[in-house]
């Protein structure tokens, strides 16, 4: 038994967005990912014709899918699962679409989407994100204190942006990404500079900052490794968006091409991966 990445493709990052109007369809998009032999896809799994048009298509290519949602409710959870369910997904990804001022707002809402969990045969894990119950590292980091087990997709972009963390970053804002990165399940790529949420992996003068999310994702794959099943699969999703997530230039177009940077991003994440030789 050999524990395996499983690297994804975001299908929102292949939005084109362009000035000239063109949009590929779905079953182009998935095509593309299936062609770079990705090892699946991350959508939103809330539209059930949605789903259960694309779904075919990945089981036809042999590949996996991050569902994503955004419930407000404890209820709103229930369709996405029956989704799930049905349509079958390598886990269901959360962003709480609420914004609570205290933690004791956020735990009757965070018990019940994990009872509701509890009762499939999947993993639901929380992503780590701007605008949700966890828009900031310092909130989030109390809600470990008092669910110490809560699961988490690591997008470690909006805690950088969200804090604007000096470079080189210190060793204290360092020991609170790490205590992030031992409850990490799942992971979504992106590189954030100190002011930017998504910088251009491939400018030279970005590679310090390409060099800090790897070390950070090595230690979150080595974290992972410890607590994971020998037999488990680790998600990490290439989630590079459009506009106006990417820097466009003057023609109001990414000044690079996303999907090469995806490209890239996967080959980068797969060296670290295969150098760790041991979960350690």
């Amino acid at each position: 038994m050999v524990q395996k990445l499983l690297v994804l493709q975001s299908l929102w990052a292949m939005e084109r967005r362009h000035t000239d109007g063109f949009e590929r369809s779905m079953e182009e998009n998935v095509e593309m990912i299936v062609n770079e032999q990705f090892d699946g896809v991350s959508e939103e799994w809330t539209d059930r014709q949605l789903v259960r048009r694309l779904s075919p298509l990945l089981k036809a290519a042999g590949m996996v899918a991050e569902g994503q949602c955004f419930p407000k409710t404890i209820d709103d959870l229930k369709p996405v699962l029956e989704n799930a369910v049905d349509c079958g997904v390598h886990h269901l990804n959360i962003q709480p679409d609420i914004r609570p001022r205290r933690l004791q707002e956020c735990i009757p809402l965070l018990e019940g989407w994990c009872r509701l969990a509890e009762q499939v045969d999947f993993p639901v894990y929380f992503e780590t994100h701007r605008n949700r119950m966890t828009t900031d590292l310092y909130f989030v980091l109390d809600l470990l204190d008092c669910l110490p087990d809560l699961r988490l997709v690591g997008d470690l972009s909006h805690f950088l942006v969200g804090r604007e963390f000096p470079f080189p970053v210190p060793a204290e804002e360092t020991s609170y990404i790490h205590r992030i990165l031992e409850n990490c399940w799942a992971f979504h790529g992106r590189v954030a500079s100190r002011e930017q949420v998504q910088i251009e992996i491939s400018y030279p003068h970005h590679r310090m900052w390409v060099d800090l999310f790897l070390e950070w994702w090595e230690f979150g794959f080595r974290s992972w490794r410890r607590k994971a099943p020998a037999d488990g699969t680790l998600a990490f999703v290439c989630e590079l968006g459009p506009k106006p997530y990417a820097i466009t230039a003057a023609d109001g177009n990414d000044s690079t091409d996303r999907w090469a940077e995806a490209l890239l991003m996967r080959k980068l994440v797969r060296e670290r991966w295969e150098a760790i030789a041991d979960p350690v």
